[in-house]
């Protein structure tokens, strides 16, 4: 079976909307944790204006009955909060008037979609480009991942993350358990465990704020109890370390990916990169360390899925920067819109569940079934025959 989603909606719209197809019956969703994972994203020291607007929730309209899915697909509805303000300019019936009245945006503004978008889908108004590639559509992203996430604790496995990296500062390496990570990262507005790198952090946002300027970072996210074997060596689509880069790097912003120590290994010799392979009766076999996050040969190897994102700091500053108007041809510098300063707290919330939504999608591929009865059945037949092996 194959999981798959689509998204649809803009960012001044009546809503975004999401459609989850493969997911099994017998899945049970919890609506509360639902909606606190989209709570999630809206939080973070150096977030923008928005989000005191939003309070963002999902509604499902199809494929949950009585608490349950029923095999058919999943539709998922996150309202804009702020579409009342919007309802003339985003009409999708025509609307007369001036540029102003229409809010025509001719002045692209530079790191983001705007010119490339204009150039290549021909639109004069670049409204067009900028309401549909804006980081707005993250939330339809983990409402979907969020239900990725439910199906993937229903077999055990736990999702994680925490930021590394702000800027200058970064957060001392930790080996906490995941279920002492989730509770500590999410009392920290930057999400991260130490206190004094906490202070650090929403110190230095508050100074890039005031200078009107904007930070970028690195995210980290874990997922533990993930079995042996999901992905494939023999195929380069399938090699599912491959399929969770190319996901990271789809978030808005994001300009990087590494797995495990990733680039870090460029460094170091051979014998101080590989993971020396063990095995005891009880647990199996398993690896000595986890310098590789939990891969090899694009397949996990039953060690935590340890995988890093590098967010570039945001393209609308408070301090423009230099562009041309698509009608004059004149330079100008790029308008301010409502921003954020820093949203790597919430990027790694989002990196959570892209991450989630490609573990789950490979799981199901190898323990594919139509209900989740059948997949626990197909899963323990093959833990029994790696228990045998």
């Amino acid at each position: 079976m194959s999981l798959r989603y689509l998204t649809a909606g803009e960012t001044h719209g009546p809503q975004l909307t999401a459609i989850i197809e493969g997911l099994p019956s017998n899945l049970t969703i919890d609506f509360e944790e639902l909606n606190f994972q989209l709570h999630r994203r809206q939080k973070g020291h150096g977030r923008g204006r928005r989000m005191q607007i939003e309070k963002d929730t999902a509604n499902i309209v199809g494929g949950v009955r009585h608490g349950r899915t029923t095999g058919a697909p999943v539709a998922l509805i996150v309202a804009n909060n702020d579409w009342k303000h919007w309802t003339s300019v985003m009409n999708i019936e025509p609307i007369e008037g001036s540029d102003e009245e229409k809010r025509r945006v001719h002045r692209p503004r530079p790191g983001h979609a705007d010119l490339n978008g204009g150039l290549k889908y021909d639109l004069k108004d670049l409204r067009n480009v900028l309401e549909r590639s804006s980081a707005r559509e993250t939330a339809a992203r983990v409402a979907v991942g969020a239900v990725a996430r439910q199906f993937l604790a229903e077999f055990g496995i736990k999702v994680a993350g925490q930021v590394i990296r702000i800027g200058e500062i970064e957060a001392p390496a930790n080996q906490l358990p995941v279920d002492e990570l989730i509770r500590l990262t999410e009392e920290s507005p930057v999400r991260v465990v130490d206190k004094e790198t906490e202070q650090k952090m929403t110190d230095y946002i508050d100074q890039i704020k005031a200078e009107g300027d904007s930070i970028g970072g690195i995210v980290e996210c874990i997922i533990e109890g993930v079995p042996i074997g999901l992905g494939s060596h023999v195929q380069w689509d399938r090699k599912l370390d491959g399929r969770i880069a190319q996901a990271v790097v789809s978030i808005n912003a994001f300009k990087g990916c590494e797995i495990g120590i990733g680039f870090e290994a460029a460094k170091l010799r051979g014998s101080q990169v590989h993971d020396e392979i063990m095995y005891e009766a009880e647990r199996g076999y398993h690896r000595a360390t986890n310098r590789l996050g939990g891969f090899e040969g694009g397949m996990t190897n039953g060690e935590q899925i340890v995988v890093r994102g590098v967010m570039k700091p945001i393209p609308t500053l408070y301090k423009p920067l230099r562009s041309v108007d698509i009608d004059t041809k004149e330079p100008f510098t790029a308008q301010v819109e409502r921003s954020d300063s820093c949203a790597v707290p919430a990027a790694s919330v989002v990196m959570e569940h892209v991450v989630a939504w490609e573990v789950a999608k490979a799981f199901l591929e190898k323990f594919g079934g139509d209900s989740i009865e059948e997949i626990r059945a197909n899963l323990n037949n093959y833990l029994e025959q790696l228990g045998r092996y």
